[in-house]
């Protein structure tokens, strides 16, 4: 699927677990604007990124212990003997039958079946399929804090994990397809690590696989809790053609527990779905409601201004859109916006009009 008209010309895509992403890249109106920001990377005991979106980690391993079997003795009490009684009703030896109301009959006869035939020969096929990872890449890479919730795997498939999510984030940016077949290894080897499936969706996203995006990031949501990456999601609606859900994901529960700058990435979202619908006075609205003007990081006050200055042009409010643009320039150190193109074309249009 191709990226559509959207809000903005910067286009701020997911980051690497391992570092922090710059913001969104130079490009002309149609990329896409709103997306994950610079706190958005998978990590898992960053709780406040993107409204706690890793809340208790749910992939940490359990602990065990061992407890004896207790038996009464002839007094009423129990003693620690880990023996049982052998004349138990229908357990003699533990060959007996069980009874045949139980959840459990046959179940001896039966034994266990891997839920798909082929289940074993498709995961192996996929891990000979997977993408080669450069020797230069290393599991150390990884932020430490992502590399612990991936104990719960074995030590090596833990370091393939890693290693496969670090190429992803080198990739992501050069190669969004490659990067996507990184993180789809990472997160086959280790679904059940919720970091490996926000990495998945992240990847999907800039890849352009909307649906497989959002798949990924309500999975990883599942896992770990919270709102998850809210505002990443509702992009993905957009990019389905469903901007009503994006508005709807707006106005869920989970959006109340967003921190402030990922409340601000998901207006963001929202205002742009709104101008999909073509309600552009209505995005204008909902981003003055969240008053860019205000004391943000830059990166987010650059971010909500091109987002404002843009909403105000589609209105032909020019004057506005020229205030905002020149907001978005002074805070844009790095020209990572094309806010300087877009100003320029705004006073050759201005001029081309004075001089007819």
């Amino acid at each position: 699927m191709t990226d559509r008209s959207r809000n903005s010309a910067g286009s701020s895509r997911k980051k690497s677990p391992t570092s922090k992403p710059k913001g969104w890249k130079k490009g002309s109106e149609g990329r896409r604007f709103s997306g994950p920001k610079r706190n958005d990377q998978p990590h898992p005991r960053q709780r406040s990124e993107e409204g706690s979106r890793w809340d208790e980690d749910n992939s940490r391993s359990r602990t065990y212990r061992k407890v004896s079997s207790l038996q009464k003795n002839s007094e009423g009490h129990r003693s620690g003997s880990n023996s049982r009684d052998d004349d138990r009703a229908g357990r003699g030896g533990g060959g007996g039958r069980r009874h045949s109301s139980r959840g459990g009959a046959g179940r001896s006869q039966r034994g266990y079946q891997p839920r798909r035939p082929n289940f074993r020969e498709e995961r192996t096929q996929k891990h000979l399929n997977e993408p080669k990872i450069p020797a230069d890449i290393h599991a150390q890479d990884l932020d430490p804090l992502v590399r612990q919730d991936l104990r719960v795997l074995s030590k090596d498939n833990a370091d393939r994990v890693a290693r496969h999510m670090v190429a992803a984030a080198v990739f992501m940016d050069e190669d969004p397809d490659l990067a996507l077949k990184h993180a789809r290894a990472a997160k086959d080897r280790g679904g059940r690590v919720a970091v490996t499936r926000e990495t998945c969706g992240i990847a999907a996203y800039r890849a352009g696989a909307w649906k497989e995006a959002l798949a990924e990031l309500r999975a990883a949501r599942r896992i770990s809790g919270g709102p998850g990456l809210l505002a990443v999601m509702a992009d993905c609606e957009r990019g389905l053609g469903r901007p009503a859900k994006a508005i709807e994901l707006a106005d869920s529960p989970e959006a109340q527990q967003l921190d402030d700058d990922a409340t601000t990435e998901l207006a963001i979202v929202v205002a742009g779905a709104r101008q999909d619908m073509g309600d552009y006075q209505a995005a204008v609205e909902i981003l003055k409601h969240h008053n860019p003007g205000a004391d943000r990081s830059p990166f987010e006050a650059a971010r909500i201004s091109y987002a404002y200055a843009h909403a105000l042009q589609l209105i032909d409010d020019r004057q506005g859109a020229r205030t905002w643009f020149e907001h978005c320039v002074a805070l844009d150190e790095d020209g990572l916006t094309d806010a300087v193109d877009r100003l320029a074309a705004l006073d050759d249009s201005d001029s081309g009009k004075r001089t007819r």
